[in-house]
Formats: structure tokens, C-alpha cells, sequence
């Protein structure tokens, strides 16, 4: 009986030291369900980098970047330096801008706007440039 409980001591003791090496870095796991949105927004995210990433290595985008003392690559590390909420709204920014029509509607809009000023001068009887019009001064 004596054998048996020196060779019981030492292997409990062995096999109690193992399962505490076992179960030492083992951490429990705390799992969540992971929402539709979260995903979609991450896939959103990327599609917005990659699209910036190709308007940067365009030609026509690049020199332009060169001209104003930009380097291209360095473009490329801001966009990847961006959070995801910034580069989406960085993307959707350039899609809703014109494409080159803005010094177009700014000449109509002046020209409006200077039509509309001599318009009421005439109307008021300050100017005399638009023969159509009927001054209120006599």
C-alpha cells in the first residue's frame, strides 16, 4: 500500500501540474453576435478606399498632385491613415462634386445677378440701359 500511494503522490502531483500549465493562457472567450451594419460599413470603408486609392493613380490626378507639391504615395498613406467614417465621407464628397461645371454656373449666376441689379435700377429710374422696361420717374 505504501508503493502505491508514493507512486499516487507523484503522478497526482505531475498530472495537477500539467493541467495548471494546460489551462494557464487559456482566457475564456466572450462571444457576440456581430450586427449586418457593422459588416456592411466595413465593406463600405474599403470600397471608399480603394476608389480613392484609384483616383490617386490616375495620371491626369497625379499631376496634378505633383503641380501642387503633393507626393503621390504620400496620398495614398493619408487615405490609408484615414478612419473609415472620414474616407467614406471623403468619397461620397467627390462624387457629389461637379465635374468641371463649377466656373460655368458661377459666370450664369453673376451675370444673373448683374441683370437683375440693372433691371431694378431701370425699374427705379436710376439707369436707362433696357429700353423695355417703364420707369417709375417721369
Amino acid at each position: 500500500m505504501k508503493i502505491i500511494r508514493k507512486k499516487i503522490g507523484f503522478i497526482s502531483l505531475f498530472m495537477a501540474t500539467i493541467m495548471l500549465l494546460i489551462a494557464t493562457p487559456c482566457q475564456p472567450l466572450l462571444a457576440a453576435m456581430v450586427p449586418t451594419e457593422a459588416t456592411i460599413y466595413k465593406i463600405n470603408a474599403q470600397d471608399a478606399r480603394d476608389h480613392l486609392k484609384t483616383l490617386i493613380s490616375r495620371n491626369d490626378i497625379k499631376n496634378a498632385l505633383i503641380s501642387q507639391g503633393i507626393d503621390p504615395m504620400e496620398a495614398k498613406a493619408r487615405v490609408d491613415s484615414l478612419s473609415d467614417s472620414e474616407v467614406i465621407e471623403v468619397a461620397d464628397k467627390i462624387e457629389q462634386l461637379p465635374a468641371g461645371g463649377g466656373a460655368f454656373g458661377a459666370v450664369i449666376a453673376a451675370s444673373v445677378i448683374v441683370f437683375l441689379v440693372l433691371l431694378i435700377t431701370d425699374i427705379l429710374g436710376y439707369t436707362y440701359v433696357f429700353p423695355f422696361v417703364k420707369s417709375q420717374q417721369k
